[in-house]
């Protein structure tokens, strides 16, 4: 199995929801890893760059023509991209991923999109409210029940969240993947989550 995580980028991606997962990947407390488990490559509709919604280039890897089929997991990273046309060229990579069984992450409009195309119907998830992912999926998205309304939800092998759960989508796909013990992918989650002034307030 190639050790590549494949964030897919559209147009006008929400880059603060790709931080946390991929510096976790890339680096540790102390510098950037000389042997990582994991590599991060960006894939994109062309390898033109792509735009953020805060106006950074990303240059990417590959193009949806060119990404590899073997990798480790695919992350949809969210944004105003995944509600025009462009986005329904990610169904046909989507559906392979399902069908071979890869670790699949989708955070905040990317899990809309997952809900739209019916991707959602077989796992419990979550998403940016019920009734957007309804909105989104209309009849494709038969799955209400299994809505979850919580930051993140990882079940089989899929990892939904809503736009404000970043660290959360971080930490139960680095779960998934066992890019770390348990133990460390926990600590990296608090002491983001909570803050170095909070967890070690006499220094």
């Amino acid at each position: 199995m190639s050790n590549e995580i494949l964030y897919i980028l559209l147009p006008d991606y929400a880059a603060h929801e790709v931080v946390y997962l991929s510096q976790a990947i890339a680096s540790d407390e102390y510098a950037l890893k000389e042997k990582p488990k994991y590599v991060n490559k960006v894939v994109a509709p062309t390898l033109e760059p792509v735009k953020s919604i805060g106006g950074f280039r990303t240059l990417p890897d590959y193009s949806f023509e060119t990404l590899p089929d073997d990798y480790a997991a695919l992350v949809l990273i969210g944004g105003f991209g995944w509600s025009t046309p462009m986005a329904e060229q990610v169904v046909p990579i989507v559906k392979k991923a399902i069908e071979k069984g890869k670790i699949i992450g989708a955070i905040c409009n990317g899990a809309s999109f997952m809900a739209k195309h019916g991707f959602l119907n077989a796992a419990r998830h979550t998403g940016n409210g019920l009734e957007q992912l309804k909105l989104w999926g209309s009849d494709n998205y038969t799955n209400s029940d299994g809505y979850v309304h919580t930051q993140a939800v990882s079940d089989k092998g899929i990892v939904t969240a809503n736009g404000s759960a970043t660290l959360e989508f971080a930490k139960e796909l680095l779960l998934l993947i066992e890019n770390d013990t348990p133990e460390r992918i926990s600590m990296y989650y608090q002491f983001n989550k909570q803050g170095f002034c909070n967890l070690f307030p006499d220094l």
